[in-house]
């Protein structure tokens, strides 16, 4: 009973904190969507830029172009040049960053709301006229390419789930990293950035989120006098590809000095908004959301098999995968873990979660909700994710009931779905293959 209130008590809380009514939106004549929330508690705004591109907008030759974009933002156009962006955000009081997916690139700024006329011109500046100077280009490559070469270099999950994608996917965009190709990123031309740019940067492909001490009235005005007169560009090809059903499991294995195996294991499951959506985000976090989850606990605590696990559910506008990772402990095989992971996922398949189980993670997802909502970054991310991914920014209010009405069966009816043999890829990092 005491579970029970407290996932009411959230639930209303989250319900009473915002109201659907209270975000507003419009659109400019240029196919510019803005959604504003109003919330005066704090005198400070935030502003997110989502643009719909990300490395599924991508082809073999431009691979990590999106990514390349989240770095030359930053890089000067015509009225502020190299580096100015921060200088003058950060003289009137703000701060940003950005990242990139492989469904969206999204740029954010923090600032005092007495500053946001400032913070449009500088957003306006980079979107209508982006420096294309070639030697910054090229130092920009670099910086890239490095990024890359140490990512790989230190992580060898990197390596490997980079690996296991471009093996469980064969046909979908979904297949390369979100950072490109190395031979892809030494060889983007001006004019591969400046078609790209012109298509993906333009105002009808970008939702503008701002949340915080602002109104609404002043917002339109400032949009309409910075964003309007920017160009629509040309409509985006839409991604029509679609990865063909996985008929058989595919193993790869990577070569590489580490202390103990590493392991990835991945199984292809819906979009972001499915039918099946809320029951395998909860299925997630039953798998692997804290101390007490079923990986960790099994498989860490209990029989030391491995020294971390988890498990990954991307957002994703395509069906994309689903992703268990693991490292061996000391003079554990990768067989034996994994062999013990399939025991896990058989064990839900075949007798399904707890009750008390199912009520935890309802718990803990609703605990995050209400965490994510309680800060204007947290609210604005929050709005366009759904907005984008759900169709709707409307479907957060109802997210809450969504969670709540998932059943035990319906968890173990996507695990036995989805979690089989023949939908699955496996990966396994080591210094030698295991016999």
């Amino acid at each position: 009973m005491k579970k029970l209130f407290i996932i009411i008590f959230i639930s209303i809380t989250i319900q009473a904190q915002v109201k659907v009514e209270e975000i507003k939106s419009f659109t400019l004549k240029n196919g510019m969507k803005f959604l504003v929330y109003e919330n005066h508690s704090i005198p400070n705004a935030n502003m997110y830029l989502f643009f719909k591109v990300g490395s599924r907008n991508e082809q073999i030759g431009i691979t990590g172009i999106s990514h390349f974009f989240e770095h030359m933002m930053f890089n000067g156009a015509k009225k502020y040049g190299p580096k100015e962006f921060d200088r003058v955000m950060e003289a009137n009081g703000g701060s940003n960053n950005a990242y990139t997916t492989e469904n969206i690139t999204a740029y954010t700024d923090w600032f005092p709301s007495s500053a946001i006329e400032v913070i449009f011109d500088l957003e306006s500046d980079r979107i209508r006229d982006l420096n294309f100077d070639d030697k910054m280009i090229e130092s920009e490559r670099g910086v890239i390419l490095s990024e890359r070469n140490t990512g790989l270099e230190n992580n060898p999950m990197e390596e490997l789930w980079q690996t296991v994608q471009a093996t469980a996917f064969t046909t979908h965009p979904y297949m390369w990293p979100v950072i490109g190709w190395e031979s892809d990123i030494k060889n983007w031309t001006k004019a591969d950035l400046q078609n790209f740019f012109h298509t993906y940067y333009a105002p009808n492909n970008c939702l503008v989120v701002i949340s915080g001490d602002v109104k609404l009235d002043e917002v339109k005005k400032l949009a309409e006098k910075y964003f309007e007169s920017i160009p629509k560009g040309p409509e985006p090809r839409k991604i029509h590809t679609v990865e063909p059903e996985q008929k058989g499991e595919r193993r790869v294995f990577v070569k590489r000095e580490v202390p103990t195996p590493y392991l990835l294991i991945t199984y292809h499951v819906p979009q972001t908004g499915s039918e099946d959506y809320y029951a395998l985000e909860l299925l997630n976090d039953v798998l692997s959301n804290g101390s007490s989850s079923r990986l960790y606990k099994s498989l860490v605590e209990e029989q030391q098999l491995a020294i971390e696990i988890g498990t990954y559910y991307p957002k994703a506008f395509d069906p994309t995968l689903f992703y268990f990772y693991a490292i061996t402990n000391d003079g554990i095989k990768s067989s034996q873990l994994e062999n013990a992971i399939y025991q896990e996922i058989d064990k839900i398949i075949e007798n399904g979660i707890t009750d008390s189980e199912l009520q935890k993670v309802k718990n803990q997802k609703l605990m995050e909700f209400y965490r994510t909502t309680q800060t204007i970054n947290g609210m604005s991310n929050t709005i366009g994710t759904y907005e984008l991914f759900f169709g709707d920014f409307k479907k957060l209010f109802s997210a809450p009931d969504d969670f709540k009405k998932v059943t035990k069966e319906q968890i173990q009816l996507v695990a036995k779905k989805y979690f089989n043999k023949e939908n699955r890829t496996v990966g396994i990092l080591f210094t030698e293959e295991e016999k």
